[in-house]
């Protein structure tokens, strides 16, 4: 029998991690040029406000609504809405609803070790 070359990933054997207040993340793909990440935030939790020196980033709702920070302005995304992050601008994602936060982040350089926080 031929070994099978093709390695599926999922939140159930992805090297996870956990975050701020409870939150979890699963690293589906991790390289130094490429990240995705599927996390998962509950009700009342948010990230720090930050930036990014060189890291180019996508999130996409899974899952419940998203309160985003960009630069000066808010949004809210909802399931099957994404948005594009710049380098070097600012922004922050809160769960501001009653419901679970699911979503995926991709990051073109890897953003861990390139992350600033605001104060």
């Amino acid at each position: 029998m031929r070994k099978k070359s093709v390695k599926t990933v999922s939140v159930n054997n992805a090297e996870h991690y956990v975050w701020g207040d409870n939150c979890d993340g699963w690293h589906l793909v991790k390289s130094d040029s490429l990240s995705i990440i599927q996390e998962r935030m509950p009700p009342g939790t948010s990230e720090v406000k930050h930036f990014h020196r060189k890291a180019r980033q996508f999130f996409f709702i899974l899952s419940g609504e998203a309160t985003m920070e960009i630069g000066n302005e808010t949004t809210r995304l909802k399931a099957h809405e994404g948005v594009e992050i710049l380098p070097l601008v600012a922004h922050q994602m809160r769960n501001d609803s009653s419901n679970d936060l699911v979503f995926t982040v991709t990051s073109m350089p890897k953003s861990h070790g390139d992350r600033v926080i605001v104060e």
